[in-house]
């Protein structure tokens, strides 16, 4: 096939038998949901993921490294804007569709689990510890002790999160077929979803998703957090009785 045919196939919709004929408010609606759902919430939940403690840090001597949680919380605004500029975009489409479809049932519900993410954070209760002592001086707090209202935070966040990004995916593939899609968009948000999966697959087995009570406090036995268990699938711990890796399943 010669570059120029390549090209041609690129620029043809998937459907060859509809066309790929998209309005400017739906066109916006869905840049702007692929860069929310695609890319910056996904960016941000990898950082929060696999960079609590940075190559250069020096952890244990350097603790409570902010990085990862200033980029985390960038991102989800950021996109969290997107999203919300991307619905008063939709809202202006003239006649727009019922809101009942496929694609709205999967859109609707991940953008209540992303209203429950925020609510959640805001909700998640203080810090504590040596980092972030109470107004008396004890380090009681929410996180430190880690407390059933932190406890319940940490389930639910995850959780959903990880939910919403699967829908959020499965939502951006069902408009990209409801608008037959030409193939490189395709091919791009697969390319990239697949390096993302990668990157996952190699910080995940080479040991980067630390717990973040440990990434926060470190490994001292006698903190709160460290006498349970971590919470998340695959979050690891060093074992300060043992040097080794504790990894919660």
């Amino acid at each position: 096939m010669m570059p120029s045919d390549m090209i041609d196939w690129l620029l043809l919709p998937i459907d060859l038998s509809r066309s790929h004929d998209i309005g400017v408010h739906a066109m916006w609606h869905a840049r702007l949901m692929t860069l929310g759902w695609a890319v910056l919430f996904p960016v941000g939940i990898t950082i929060a993921r696999f960079f609590k403690i940075t190559p250069r840090q020096n952890w244990p001597h350097r603790l409570d490294n902010k990085l990862w949680w200033y980029a985390h919380l960038t991102l989800q605004y950021v996109a969290a804007a997107a999203m919300i500029v991307a619905l008063a975009v939709l809202w202006q489409m003239p006649g727009r569709r019922g809101m009942m479809h496929l694609h709205a049932v999967i859109g609707w519900t991940v953008i209540a689990l992303c209203c429950t993410q925020f609510v959640g954070g805001w909700l998640r209760g203080s810090k504590g510890g040596p980092t972030d002592p109470a107004p008396d001086g004890s380090l009681s707090g929410d996180h430190f002790n880690m407390t059933r209202r932190r406890r319940i935070f940490e389930y639910v966040h995850k959780s959903l999160g990880y939910l919403a990004i699967f829908l959020g995916t499965a939502a951006i593939v069902n408009g990209l077929w409801l608008v037959n899609a030409p193939h490189w968009m395709w091919f791009t948000l697969a390319a990239w979803w697949m390096c993302l999966l990668g990157a996952w697959i190699v910080l995940q087995r080479r040991g980067f998703a630390v717990d973040t009570y440990q990434a926060i406090w470190g490994p001292e036995p006698s903190f709160p957090g460290n006498q349970i268990e971590p919470i998340g699938w695959g979050a690891r711990r060093p074992d300060a009785r043992s040097g080794q890796q504790r990894e919660k399943k």
